[in-house]
């Protein structure tokens, strides 16, 4: 027999002919049992002709359903109040109630049919009174959505300096509301938060919005701290843990139409007019007026943990299961702009600008201010730290924050680092709670981008360094214990055990004697294995991910192991890179074609020729260029001293005028033989090079060149943001494309250029099709310029907005200031972005996630060593003038 699913795909399929059963059909026994009744009790305080009269002298058989529902609940209040205990009329609900009735199949029934038959009405009260309340249990009623919301938290200025924000005037208020609900604290106080950063692009209030928000939470509920700090930064786990919700959008449409009781009509109606699914929850709950079910407040808590039971329900009946939790939250869900933000929560797409680093900060000031009631550690006093001055108090802050960063960078899991700062606070001995350990990735360290290698070799002026080959291929970090489990982690800290069983396999191998347990760190190379060719990226990126077996490997891969970091229970992470290089390739064996270290060149700043044909050699097996890294710390304090005062005399980028972008002249030129000077901005002060390994940091102690920066072609990674109608030839693309750079401190995309050169009209077509505007299923596009994308329109709007999700290689001639762009806004002028001269689409980095983008502080420190060139070209061009 055919199913009901499979006819309605068919071209004849007709309908039922049955007609839609309202409320009308449900109570009616029910209202005609009352009647009966009451004709033989008390006489009744209104006639039926007042009744009628009160619906506008409607027949029951022309009223909507919220009318019919409105006479029955007037009715049988009635009834209940001429009642007595214990008389028969209490076998009837009231109106819009439903039975206690042992067949739950049935009541189930008539709340399906009544809640997406329900039209959408203005807001009634048709809750009863107290007494009725206690007489009447286990029963179902109609209740409005707006009934006791969280008034507390709605009114909390979370907003406010930290220095001025006293959570103890509200923890007591709020843990009053809370004790109802468990002694939790509820969703409302999160919705709070995220509404006040959503309505802010400063980075400082979003700050201090975050760090009040966990004070309140760490005064008030410390039990709801962890589950919060996972909500807000739109994560449930790290990602080494596997644990992904897996719901698709049919998930969240099939909730909205039965809890709001949207049609399919309206439900598109409303995406195509917001295009975001929590706005589109937003006003879908903004137009609910009442429900069958009293929504149970959500608490931060039961969110998280709803959120959890979703990632963990596999096999058959999963997908109800994930169904009816999405169903109860949204449900659940009180106001509008909690719906708006579970609904992203659940879609993953939370939206408020607050990145991994803003949380943070966050916590590391928080803790600075607040403490568990049970907890005993110092926290600073917030008149004192009022009175110290700016730069006082952002030293305080700063030392707090790199003890919370390293600690994170080491050990990237709030699993381990919330419960300790709740117990000991922000201190050193946090370092070593939440410190290295095996089989948790930590951060990897990240090599500053040069120019070419003139500039490689003037940064390291007077260091040992060495050059290694930079392979083409996937980035790998390798624990294996004393037990002798191995598992092996992404540069992104996702498992990829699975995918190279062969190099899992291979570690008892090239482990030497001594050594017991280890983490070290390589490139996963795609090699043939007879000749030892080395082979492209996307030759390893054909290699299956999940579940790969030994014999049925096709591609063959070698791993080049560059640096040890953890060898037999100890840190070597403080240890300089010359003395973990040496471990390394003292203690483990090479296995050619399956094991082995980078190929290495240690040199000085006087061995140019060296380095160049060393350069040319890398250049020519296919690699993408050399990795350079400083071999030793510096051997005394007093050097250090010099470099460091030799660093603040350079001369700082130009200050730029606010207008017109003139450069400024300093006060103290004022001296006529200083004339023709230009001030300059102080130089911040850089630390001096270090040999050790830095997790998640990109320092200048390692540098890469790459072949393209040796072309004297700089390139950078941009994220497609919208497109422009073409013209021409190309009217029917989109041409130009809206490019952005990332904002790592506040996570919003700021636009940086426009490109129009580099396409194929192959690319033209397929990027059309996939940004296709007027496709309304199409989720790769966006109704409107999202919240979180900077761009002032001055060039002109875009007629498609993108989804964020790719990363392009752009080449260009040269970074100029733009009045028009907002990329780096404030880094190197308060009024003016920078943009890019003459932008060149080069290839999609299918390799990158738009988190790998570049980030506008790069793009900042490009400009200004661009800038720091240029006096040079003018000083020939002026030489040339004279030669005239």
């Amino acid at each position: 027999m055919t199913s009901p699913a499979k006819r309605r795909k068919k071209n004849d399929f007709n309908g039922s002919d049955q007609p839609l059963r309202g409320l009308d059909y449900f109570f009616a026994k029910q209202k005609e049992a009352a009647n009966s009744i009451a004709a033989v009790g008390p006489p009744k305080k209104e006639t039926g002709e007042e009744i009628k009269e009160s619906n506008n002298g409607k027949d029951a058989s022309t009223l909507t359903d919220e009318e019919l529902a409105r006479r029955l609940q007037e009715e049988w209040n009635r009834e209940v109040e001429n009642q007595t205990p214990g008389s028969s009329n209490e076998l009837y609900a009231e109106p819009g109630r439903l039975l206690a009735n042992p067949d739950t199949s049935i009541n189930e029934d008539i709340t399906s049919d009544v809640t997406t038959n329900l039209p959408q009405p203005s807001i009634i009260d048709l809750d009863a009174s107290e007494s009725t309340r206690q007489t009447q249990r286990n029963i179902l009623t109609l209740q409005s959505t707006a009934a006791e919301e969280d008034t507390v938290s709605s009114t909390i200025p979370f907003d406010q300096s930290p220095l001025e924000f006293d959570p103890a005037i509200y923890t007591p208020d709020l843990q009053k509301h809370w004790a109802t609900e468990g002694g939790h604290a509820t969703y409302a106080l999160l919705t709070r938060c995220f509404v006040l950063i959503n309505s802010t692009q400063s980075r400082i209030k979003i700050v201090d919005t975050l760090v009040n928000l966990l004070r309140t939470i760490i005064e008030g509920d410390p039990q709801s701290l962890l589950p919060a700090v996972w909500l807000a930064t739109n994560s449930i786990s790290p990602p080494y843990i596997d644990l992904e919700l897996g719901l698709g959008g049919s998930a969240i449409s099939k909730a909205l139409k039965k809890v709001c009781g949207l049609d399919n009509a309206g439900l598109k109606t409303l995406y195509n007019k917001y295009g975001d699914p929590g706005d589109v929850a937003f006003e879908a709950k903004k137009r609910q007026s009442f429900t069958l079910r009293k929504p149970k407040p959500l608490t931060i808590k039961s969110v998280f943990d709803s959120l959890v039971k979703i990632a963990n329900s596999k096999g058959h009946g999963s997908v109800e299961t994930k169904q009816r939790i999405v169903e109860r939250l949204v449900q659940d869900a009180r106001g509008a702009e909690e719906s708006r933000y579970i609904v992203r929560t659940l879609v993953q797409h939370l939206r408020i600008g607050a990145v991994k680093t803003t949380m943070l900060i966050a916590l590391s000031r928080a803790f600075m201010f607040s403490r568990p009631p049970s907890a005993a550690f110092e926290v600073r006093d917030q008149i004192t730290l009022s009175k110290l001055k700016k730069e006082q108090l952002a030293e305080l802050y700063s030392k707090n924050e790199e003890i919370v960063k390293a600690c994170f960078a080491r050990r990237p899991n709030y699993n381990d680092l919330i419960p300790t700062l709740l117990d000991i606070g922000v201190c050193d001995e946090l370092l070593l709670r939440c410190g290295l350990a095996l089989h948790i990735p930590l951060r990897p360290m990240l090599g500053s981008i040069t120019r070419d290698l003139g500039e490689m070799i003037t940064k390291l002026q007077g260091r040992d360094f060495s050059c290694e080959f930079k392979y083409d291929g996937q980035r790998a970090q390798v624990h294996c214990d004393d037990k002798g489990k191995v598992t092996i982690f992404s540069r992104h800290l996702e498992v990829m055990t699975d995918k190279y069983p062969d190099l899992v396999s291979l570690v008892p191998k090239f482990r030497g004697e001594g050594v017991s347990s280890f983490i070290l760190e390589g490139e996963v190379v795609a090699i043939d294995r007879e000749s030892g060719e080395l082979r492209t990226f996307q030759t390893l990126a054909n290699r299956a991910r999940k579940d790969v077996e030994i014999g049925a490997v096709t591609i063959d891969v070698c791993l080049f192991a560059f640096d040890l970091m953890y060898l037999n229970g100890e840190e070597l992470l403080d240890r300089p890179f010359r003395e973990r290089r040496e471990l390394l390739r003292s203690l483990f064996i090479k296995i050619p074609h399956h094991f082995t270290w980078v190929k290495s060149l240690d040199a000085t700043s006087a061995d140019v020729e060296a380095v160049q044909a060393f350069f040319k050699s890398a250049t020519d097996i296919k690699c993408e260029g050399i990795m350079v890294k400083v071999l030793d710390n510096l051997p005394n304090p007093e050097l250090e001293a010099q470099i460091e005062a030799a660093e603040e005399e350079e001369p700082a980028e130009p200050a730029i005028s606010k207008k017109k972008g003139k450069k400024t002249k300093s006060k103290s030129t004022a001296n006529p033989s200083d004339k023709g000077k230009e001030e300059f901005k102080p130089s911040s002060r850089r630390k001096a090079l270090l040999a050790t390994y830095e997790p998640d940091k990109r320092l200048d102690s390692w540098l890469k060149v790459k072949k393209d920066y040796n072309q004297s072609a700089d390139t950078l990674d941009l994220i497609p943001i919208g497109g422009f109608h073409g013209s021409g030839r190309k009217s029917k693309w989109w041409s130009p494309i809206l490019l952005a750079v990332r904002n790592a401190e506040n996570g919003t995309l700021e636009a940086v250029t426009k490109c129009m050169s580099g396409f194929t009209d192959k690319f033209y077509a397929a990027n059309r099709a996939k940004y296709e505007k007027d496709d309304p299923d199409n989720t790769n596009v966006l109704p409107d310029k999202p919240s979180y994308v900077e761009y002032n329109g001055g060039g002109g709007w875009p007629h498609v907005w993108f989804e964020p999700q790719e990363v392009w290689e752009v080449a260009f001639a040269d970074i100029t200031l733009s009045p028009t762009y907002t990329a780096a806004i404030g880094l190197v002028s308060e009024e003016r972005g920078l943009s890019t001269r003459f932008p060149r689409f080069l290839k999609t980095r299918e390799d990158k996630s738009i988190d790998e983008a570049t980030e506008a502080g790069e793009l900042a420190e490009m400009w200004r060593k661009q800038e720091a060139r240029a006096p040079r070209k003018e000083e020939e061009v002026d030489a040339g003038h004279e030669d005239e």
